[in-house]
């Protein structure tokens, strides 16, 4: 039985070679060859499309995680922080832990001397102010990667020091050294909601990828966000994971250990639902769009097929004259789609790799090309404005994107290449009888 279904398989490859090397001239075989390069560029596109896509919204996800939500927040834990600890210490899913305070505040700016100066002198805009432990900047690796300095020291060792973000900065028109206040303060009911006296001086001045995240976060110690917040303000525990994946199954744990303290524990997506929805919605559209690629691909070969099955009925009609199965004949259209799919879909994944691998060399290649093209028919048809001619900023915007290569997602195009071929094959295939070896023999 065996030998027979490899016998069965091993006549179809062979006749579908024959009837591939015999039509390397006709209309169906010009068809073919098209069929497998826009598999390939529709596969290549695909992959690099989902990379730079990727990076572009990990580069901000990255930051929101690593500086401001991390992957779990535990709030509300009564008097088990030894058992939290302990977790965390143990667990090797666990990448990074640390407890926080924060509040919401209006800053303004303090001028040096308030003799002389006008109203409209002092700057005030809303943030978002956390209290965290200064060890975090040398324990965190995360965090330090994506928090860049860009004036002064994260430094928050000694008290009354804070650190803003490059955006928030700019909007109260200071700089490293000079103080701001927290003029209205959210926090328990011993704290004041108006102060002047709530007095901090700049040590550092960050970036992050992500401009909410510049515009309204900064940071000050623990021993003064325990100050100003409260006596009753809740701390909070920030937990990072070394595997996103794992979010739902160390949440499952942490509720199970922490079941008696009425903890609340929340993942980031929680946090963060609308924005990352956003991003979801983004990509899942895009992806449509360029699926219409293979929808293209996958009606050329239905109609290469079709006619190859028209060009072929007199091969037909005899194989069926020799006894050969319906299945077996469609078979042999289907092994050709396979061959197409899997040629195209191979050489359109080499090359999506190796340009997203290289997004930086191929947008700034790009980008000279372009602009020597440019530079060449400004010369020859509007000399007068060859000075204003200058390389495009947008490709170096995009070649600063890290791409991000996902696995599932490669595999899934490439099946999705290989499988639409297959599936268009099948369906031009599927009359391949409709003429009897009668008519065949009375046409010719």
């Amino acid at each position: 039985m065996k030998k027979s279904l490899f016998s069965n398989f091993k006549l179809i490859f062979g006749i579908s070679r024959r009837f591939a090397s015999a039509d390397r001239t006709s209309r169906s075989s010009v068809t073919s060859r098209l069929s497998v390069i826009g598999l390939c560029f529709g596969v290549m596109t695909l992959i690099v499309v989902l990379s730079v896509m990727n990076g572009f919204q990990m580069s901000f996800i990255d930051a929101i995680l690593e500086t401001q939500s991390y992957h779990i927040q535990v709030e509300d834990l009564a008097e088990d922080d030894d058992k939290l600890i302990a977790h965390c210490m143990e667990s090797k899913l666990v990448r990074a832990f640390t407890p926080f305070y924060q509040a919401q505040t209006l800053m303004c700016s303090v001028p040096e001397s308030a003799a002389g100066l006008s109203k409209s002198a002092v700057f005030e805009s809303p943030a978002v102010i956390r209290g965290i432990s200064p060890e975090v900047w040398y324990d965190d690796e995360g965090f330090r990667k994506e928090i860049m300095v860009v004036s002064g020291r994260f430094d928050l060792s000694d008290d009354g020091g804070i650190i803003l973000g490059n955006q928030l900065a700019h909007n109260l028109k200071v700089r490293v050294g000079d103080k701001v206040n927290l003029f209205v303060l959210s926090g328990s009911s011993d704290v004041e909601l108006f102060s002047a006296q709530r007095i901090f001086t700049v040590k550092g001045i960050f970036a992050t990828g992500y401009q909410e995240i510049n515009s309204s976060l900064c940071f000050i110690n623990m021993v003064d966000a325990g100050v100003y917040f409260g006596k009753d303000a809740k701390r909070t525990w920030g937990i990072k994971l070394s595997n996103t994946s794992y979010v739902d199954r160390e949440i499952r744990e942490l509720k199970e250990l922490l079941a008696e303290s009425g903890a609340k524990i929340s993942s980031w997506k929680e946090y963060n639902k609308s924005f990352y929805g956003a991003l979801r919605i983004e990509k899942n559209i895009l992806l449509l769009v360029v699926c219409l690629i293979f929808v293209v691909v996958a009606i050329n070969i239905y109609n290469a097929m079709r006619r190859l099955v028209y060009e072929r009925q007199r091969e037909i009609a005899i194989l069926t004259a020799l006894g050969a199965r319906t299945k077996s004949i469609q078979g042999i259209f289907i092994t050709r789609g396979f061959y197409t799919g899997l040629l195209g879909s191979c050489a359109g994944l080499l090359l999506g790799i190796l340009i997203s691998l290289n997004t930086n060399a191929v947008f700034n290649g790009a980008s000279k090309i372009v602009y020597f093209l440019q530079y060449i028919f400004t010369a020859i048809f509007d000399h007068q404005n060859l000075m204003y001619i200058s390389e495009n900023s947008t490709y170096s915007i995009y070649a600063n994107i890290p791409a991000r290569i996902f696995k599932g997602e490669v595999f899934m195009v490439f099946m999705f290449g290989v499988i639409s071929p297959l599936a268009a094959c099948y369906f031009a295939s599927k009359n391949v009888l409709k003429s009897t070896l009668a008519e065949v023999l009375h046409n010719e």
